[in-house]
């Protein structure tokens, strides 16, 4: 097997969630009749929560396990996000800090039920996901909060702006352009999730996921590695959450808003690559599995009624075909995992 091959064969699954993402994506900026950087950073806003919630339940995933609490967490951290930060640069800064350390500690308490409660994780977390969301009630009976605006609105549009509202830069040519949402997602990529991946930890998450039994006859400990496993989901639900706070400028604990949040994240989860079974895929493939998801909602936007198609531009009809283009990109990122006649090979 040449290296070519090996390659794809093992990063079969990215491949393909970059595929599709480059298909839709083109689809919708050649339908588009304004598309431009304008449209890019609003595209950009609305998907970056939903990579960071996809993130978190990958690393459920990875450990085999199931997070339902990922979009309640992102929701709960939301409003305890929109109660701290405040009109002053501190308190928002105090805020990012709390809301980021609230994800992690819940997704350590979620670990913890897991592995010394004894109990699945997808039962364990459908229970603290309601706590999850309880909590964020009390925190925001109604929708509210003010978060400083300048500071709202130069850390989600792009590096211009920021320059623009704190008078640091003015026009810095064409990297001025690139989105913030790129600079949050790179550091958070570079400076936690590649990092985690090479600890001992992070490998023993893979390790568990592929063979628990086998993971502990090799001398790896199981529980801290599924404990670090949802942590580390818990604190990138929770930059979810701070990201949705700078975006709406409030909190709003919205219950049916968590729960889409959830399922999407593992519809991105499977046509990112990784593996339902736990043990191979990552949150790169993750990243382009929400990309994916979002740029079937925003072909639906700029379909003409006029066209041949145009019906499915239909509001009521939406939610079908949606659903549909939905269920054929699962099952393609489900693909290898269907022809599969014996488990392992899923890992050699």
């Amino acid at each position: 097997m040449s290296a070519l091959d090996r390659f794809v064969r093992y990063n079969a699954g990215i491949l393909l969630a970059i595929a599709l993402f480059g298909v839709l994506y083109g689809t919708y900026a050649v339908l588009h009749p304004n598309w431009g950087i304008n449209v890019v950073l609003q595209n950009a806003n609305e998907t970056l929560a939903l990579i960071f919630v996809g993130m978190a339940q990958t690393m459920a995933v990875l450990v085999g396990g199931l997070d339902l609490s990922v979009g309640p967490l992102m929701t709960f951290t939301n409003c305890f996000g929109s109660v701290v930060m405040a009109e002053s640069g501190g308190s928002v800064l105090a805020g990012v800090v709390g809301a980021l350390a609230l994800g992690a500690a819940c997704g350590f308490f979620n670990g913890c039920v897991i592995v010394y409660g004894r109990i699945q994780p997808i039962i364990a977390t459908l229970a603290t996901g309601a706590i999850y969301l309880g909590a964020a009630l009390i925190l925001r009976p109604t929708p509210g909060g003010n978060v400083n605006a300048d500071i709202a609105w130069a850390l989600t549009n792009d590096i211009n702006e920021l320059g623009y509202t704190f008078g640091l830069w003015e026009d810095v040519g064409p990297i001025g352009l690139l989105p913030m949402q790129a600079i949050f997602l790179a550091l958070i990529v570079f400076l936690v999730w590649l990092p985690f991946r090479a600890t001992v930890l992070g490998r023993g998450c893979y390790a568990v996921g592929s063979n628990e039994q086998a993971a502990y006859m090799s001398g790896l400990n199981v529980d801290r590695s599924k404990i670090a496993a949802f942590t580390l989901a818990g604190f990138f639900a929770g930059c979810a959450g701070v990201y949705l706070t700078l975006q709406m400028g409030s909190g709003n604990a919205d219950a049916p808003q968590a729960a889409e949040y959830t399922l999407r994240s593992i519809a991105a989860v499977v046509i990112g690559g990784t593996s339902l079974y736990g043990g191979t895929g990552g949150v790169i493939g993750t990243i382009f599995g929400a990309l994916v998801l979002r740029s079937i909602t925003f072909i639906f936007r700029v379909i003409p009624e006029g066209a041949a198609i145009g019906f499915v531009a239909d509001p009521l009809l939406q939610p079908l075909f949606e659903g549909l283009i939905l269920l054929l990109a699962v099952s393609l990122g489900a693909a290898r995992v269907l022809r599969v006649k014996n488990r392992l090979s899923l890992f050699t």
